[in-house]
């Protein structure tokens, strides 16, 4: 994988986590309460809405579309915490124990991206930030599915792999977007 792809995937997570950290240190970890449909949700929630603004060319609320891809990153990811934390009852959990684990998250998906990206290039910087939306909100109904059918599948990915997608196509929509250079 190219070196800038690396960097600039880099930089956009290191932008993400803090904010994560930040959250984390501000409500605590409210959101082990929520089920996993519940993340899955919120991350529909962002996407839709992002989609919404990109359809009517305007928005009524200042929030920028950079940040619903943030959203929809850690979401994606305190969702994989979850699955692996599953077993574990505690609602609150301190940063310093959440971090090692946002990080194999990260660590395991941005793997993911240099093999796919070994296969299909850099096909990603030539498509259109709508169209990864809309690969988003299609990984999304796929999620919605597997939630549906109890996490089973007969050929397909996993709910963990469609996850790790939406927070590569979202790091992607963040790079094009030019948010990588915000530090």
């Amino acid at each position: 994988m190219k070196t800038e792809t690396v960097s600039e995937y880099n930089q956009v997570i290191h932008l993400c986590k803090e904010l994560f950290k930040k959250k984390t240190l501000d409500y605590g970890t409210a959101w082990r309460i929520l089920r996993l449909p519940s993340i899955t949700d919120q991350i529909f929630i962002k996407a839709q809405r992002i989609r919404s603004i990109q359809e009517l060319g305007n928005q009524k609320v200042n929030d920028p579309i950079q940040d619903e891809f943030i959203g929809i990153i850690n979401y994606c990811i305190i969702a994989l915490m979850q699955l692996e934390l599953k077993d574990d009852s505690n609602l609150e959990i301190e940063y310093e124990k959440l971090e090692p684990l946002y990080d194999k998250w990260v660590n395991a998906t941005r793997a993911l991206l240099e093999n796919k990206n070994h296969d299909y290039g850099e096909a990603w910087r030539d498509m259109r930030i709508s169209s990864i939306t809309d690969i988003i909100l299609m990984k999304l109904y796929r999620v919605k599915q597997i939630e549906d059918n109890q996490g089973q599948t007969l050929v397909s990915e996993g709910i963990e792999a469609n996850y790790q997608d939406m927070i590569n196509y979202s790091v992607f929509c963040l790079i094009k977007l030019g948010f990588h250079k915000n530090d």
